[in-house]
Parts: C-alpha cells; sequence; structure tokens
C-alpha cells in the first residue's frame, strides 16, 4: 500500500514538474517570438498601397514624361490610390475632367493620361504650389481661384472653408454623401476637405517602397 502511495506521489510531482516545464518552455517561445518581431522593419507602418497602383506606375511615368511633370510620379500615384486604390476601368477618377460627367472613361490608359494631363494643369495654375494643386485634383480649379482671392498657399482651414462655400451654395444637398468624419458637423460635404492629408501620406508610402 505504502508502494502505491509514493508511486502515485512521484507520478503527481512527475506531472506537475513537467507541466511548470511546459509552461516555462511555452513563456520563453512567446517572449522570443515578440523580441523578434520588434527587432524586424515594420512594413505596415502607415497606409497600405495596392499592387495594382503599383503596377501602373510604368503608365504614370510615360504621361508624366509627356506632360513634363516627370517629379510628381509619386504623387500621381498617390492620388491614383486615394481616388481608386488602381481599381476599375477608370484607376484615376478622371472621367469628369474628360467629359464632364461620372463613369465615361472605360479604358484604364485612358483614364491615367486624362488625370495626369488634368494634373498638370491644377499645378501650373497653380503655380507650382503642390498641395493646392492636389487638393485641386479633388476640388477643381475653382479652388485655385479662391486661395488666389485670399492671397495665400494652401492651409486644411482653406480647403474647409471652400468645401462650406461651394457646399452652402449648391440647392441639391441630397447628393452629397459627407463621407469625412466631421464633415457634415462642418458643413463642409463638397468634395474631401482631407484629401490633400491623405494623398501626401500615400506618397510618403510610396517613395519608401
Amino acid at each position: 500500500m505504502m508502494k502505491n502511495s509514493r508511486r502515485l506521489s512521484k507520478a503527481v510531482k512527475r506531472t506537475f514538474l513537467i507541466g511548470v516545464a511546459l509552461f516555462i518552455l511555452l513563456i520563453g517561445i512567446s517572449l522570443f517570438f515578440q523580441r523578434t518581431l520588434l527587432n524586424q522593419p515594420d512594413s505596415q507602418t502607415g497606409p497600405l498601397i495596392s499592387e495594382q497602383v503599383l503596377d501602373y506606375r510604368p503608365l504614370v511615368a510615360k504621361y508624366a514624361k509627356q506632360y513634363g511633370i516627370e517629379k510628381h510620379v509619386e504623387t500621381i500615384l498617390a492620388i491614383m490610390m486615394q481616388e481608386s486604390g488602381g481599381r476599375g476601368d477608370d484607376p484615376m477618377q478622371a472621367s469628369e475632367s474628360y467629359c464632364g460627367e461620372r463613369g465615361c472613361i472605360k479604358d484604364p490608359e485612358l483614364s491615367i493620361k486624362q488625370g495626369v494631363y488634368y494634373f498638370s494643369k491644377t499645378l501650373k495654375a497653380a503655380d507650382g504650389d503642390l498641395l493646392t494643386a492636389v487638393q485641386s485634383y479633388n476640388f477643381g480649379k475653382g479652388f485655385i481661384d479662391f486661395i488666389r482671392e485670399q492671397g495665400e498657399n494652401f492651409s486644411q482651414e482653406a480647403a474647409i472653408q471652400f468645401s462650406q462655400k461651394m457646399y452652402a451654395n449648391d440647392p441639391d444637398k441630397e447628393k452629397y454623401r459627407c463621407l469625412r468624419d466631421g464633415a457634415k458637423e462642418l458643413d463642409a460635404c463638397y468634395g474631401d476637405i482631407y484629401y490633400v492629408k491623405s494623398v501626401m501620406a500615400y506618397r510618403e508610402k510610396i517613395t519608401e517602397e
């Protein structure tokens, strides 16, 4: 009886020690992987750039060279990322500047050609002020006139003020979706008031690719 009791006691101790050893091993493995991950560069820092957008780099570079804005390839790709993520037949969402209405462009290359052309025109009209040109891609060239009337360059406040003005002057409020957080509260639902912020974040990420 005593022998059986001792065997049982030893078995319990052995099981307990094995359990403790496994627990310590699992903790060690967990800490190892945490340290490994912390020491690795985080490829997910910042916004993600779609492969579709990056695949369009050669076409964007081609038309950027044609229209004399070669140094702005990353900015144009960032605009594409903000507009569509590189998806669809009109990745630059350039139909309105091409034909005056949405959805008329059905060919990605034509979309890129028109988008790059239009951006080159906004850059020229903005006298090279990049941020004003980027916001004008979204707002239209009327934003450039608005900035000039203010006698200033781009600012977030100016973007909000222009959006408020255009929104207030349009009797058909139902067509505005006010997707940006805070836009509705500001009565600034015309266009994207934080367009520049998003595009420049994408541009920074693309430059790192």
